[in-house]
């Protein structure tokens, strides 16, 4: 791993210890439910992603893309589809494991950096879930090219994505913190700003990278919303920080 991804891997291990919300699994009577139709899911904070964007799922191919934790991988097992779950996170993974187990099902787990070319042969996966998890990168596009490979024709790419205004401005008072772009990379105040609230080390990216990002690299753009932070004073002013797409590959 890079060096700064490793350092990202080890503190979302501590977040699960610790109880992040991103961490916990979904219940054994949720999976249940999710068997009989009565489910969501989530790609950004708040909003439920519309269940017409993901189709028939039963027998597809999905691929949980800096996805683990159990709260979305038991749906789409209850679902029918066949899942592979990749994430940096040794702790996401090891609650798939652990939650796969009570459910008494099959998973596909692999530890690994997206910020590699992905382990998977071309043409492979039906549908891809990749919820807000490029603020932990500093290369998009890469990612959406990787995607793009990966999946059959007629795949969806189903993104969560920050808008970088969470990196400009506090959340208590609403001042300006820092200028954009944000890449502690490149910027030592920023990189111990980071460090010091124990945040890892995160990246600010346009909606021309992300959505950009996935235009240039082959998909068609079929839709998308907007969503806010849980909390803060951008949520209380309804000021959104996050957008949701669904792309395809024609």
């Amino acid at each position: 791993m890079k060096k700064y991804t490793k350092i990202n891997a080890l503190m979302f291990d501590k977040w699960v210890e610790e109880g992040w919300k991103w961490g916990i699994p979904i219940t054994l009577d949720a999976y249940y439910e999710a068997q009989k139709g009565n489910w969501d899911m989530q790609l950004t904070p708040n909003k439920f992603v519309p269940k017409e964007w993901f189709g028939n799922l039963k027998g597809k191919k999905v691929l949980g893309l800096a996805s683990g934790g159990a709260q979305q991988m038991p749906i789409f097992k209850a679902l029918g589809a066949d899942v592979v779950c990749l994430d940096f996170s040794s702790k996401q993974l090891e609650s798939e494991l652990i939650f796969s187990k009570m459910a008494g099902y099959d998973i596909k787990l692999v530890k690994y950096d997206m910020t590699d070319p992905l382990p998977f042969e071309d043409e492979t996966f039906d549908l891809i879930f990749h919820p807000v998890s490029n603020v932990y990168i500093e290369k998009v596009e890469p990612v959406f090219k990787e995607c793009y490979r990966i999946l059959k024709k007629g795949g969806i790419l189903l993104s969560g994505l920050d808008n970088g205004l969470n990196f400009a401005f506090d959340s208590e008072d609403g001042k300006i913190l820092f200028d954009l772009p944000f890449n502690p990379l490149l910027d030592k105040e920023q990189y111990d700003f980071m460090v010091s609230n124990d945040y890892g080390i995160q990246f600010s990216h346009t909606l021309e990278e992300q959505i950009g990002g996935q235009l240039k690299s082959g998909f068609t753009l079929f839709d998308l919303y907007e969503d806010t932070n849980e909390s803060g004073i951008l949520k209380d002013n309804n000021i959104p920080t996050f957008t949701a797409t669904k792309s395809v590959k024609i």
